[in-house]
């Protein structure tokens, strides 16, 4: 059951943006902890289903802005993608730091838009999660979304704070510790999102493909994707199976 937040009217003054982090699809440069299970085009061709139905979640929003921020030589390639889901803009220096510090540089400029940075590989997130997120930045200056693996899947303020993510980054065990650090620091309160889990190893995948199978609308490219994988692993190992038998007869 969707969140009733969905139901709230938002002040016609207030503008809330969701900005995607994300890559341009290169093999190599995306997704590379999931390198040892499948071939960089594969990774490559997951983290495109991935991307699709990430900016296909942020558009459900209501009256949210979605944006893409990305390395400044990946623009091009992802305005592609992107079509006319989302605007691209390109950040500022390299690194997931700088790109974090770029969205709110850009897009919180003032205290009338709330702005969340989200990360590209959570499709599969409930509606609800994202527009409570919003909410939480009413009442505090940032809302934070962890993972079960120490970092963050989102990370939210309503004006920018440069120093907030000195030193820090998604995707590392102790980026949760080190933000809500800097916070303290710079005296900021902190509400949180409903911790979530990310896409980054085989097991993610597994896990992902049994939540698609009962509910593939969440996630439709995905679901098809991870279905098509599946079946794929099951007869290679059927192949692998009937393979080591047979070999097995002949001596």
């Amino acid at each position: 059951m969707e969140s009733s937040s969905e139901n709230k009217v938002h002040s016609p003054n207030e503008v809330r943006t969701l900005v995607i982090m994300a890559k341009a699809p290169r093999p190599g440069a995306v997704k590379t902890r999931l390198a040892p299970s499948l071939s960089s085009e594969a990774v490559t061709d997951f983290y495109c289903c991935l991307l699709d139905d990430t900016l296909t979640l942020a558009r459900s929003l209501s009256d949210v802005e979605v944006a893409i921020m990305c390395p400044c030589s990946d623009v091009s390639e992802l305005s592609q993608l992107a079509g006319n889901k989302a605007s691209v803009v390109a950040q500022q220096g390299e690194g997931l730091v700088a790109g974090l510090t770029s969205v709110f540089a850009h897009f919180a400029e003032d205290r009338q838009r709330r702005t969340i940075a989200f990360n590209s590989d959570s499709p599969h997130l409930p509606r609800s999660v994202l527009e409570e997120a919003f909410e939480t930045l009413a009442a505090h200056d940032v809302v934070v979304g962890p993972t079960h693996d120490g970092g963050y899947y989102l990370v939210g303020a309503n004006a920018s704070h440069p120093a907030l993510f000195a030193g820090d980054g998604m995707g590392t065990s102790s980026a949760l510790e080190r933000l809500l650090s800097s916070a303290r620091d710079l005296e900021l309160s902190v509400g949180f999102a409903d911790p979530f889990y990310d896409i980054d190893v085989a097991d993610d995948l597994t896990r992902l493909a049994e939540e698609l199978r009962l509910a593939p609308a969440r996630a439709p490219r995905t679901a098809r994707w991870l279905k098509e994988w599946e079946f794929a692993a099951d007869q290679s190992r059927t192949s692998s199976r009937t393979g080591y038998r047979t070999g097995t007869g002949e001596l």
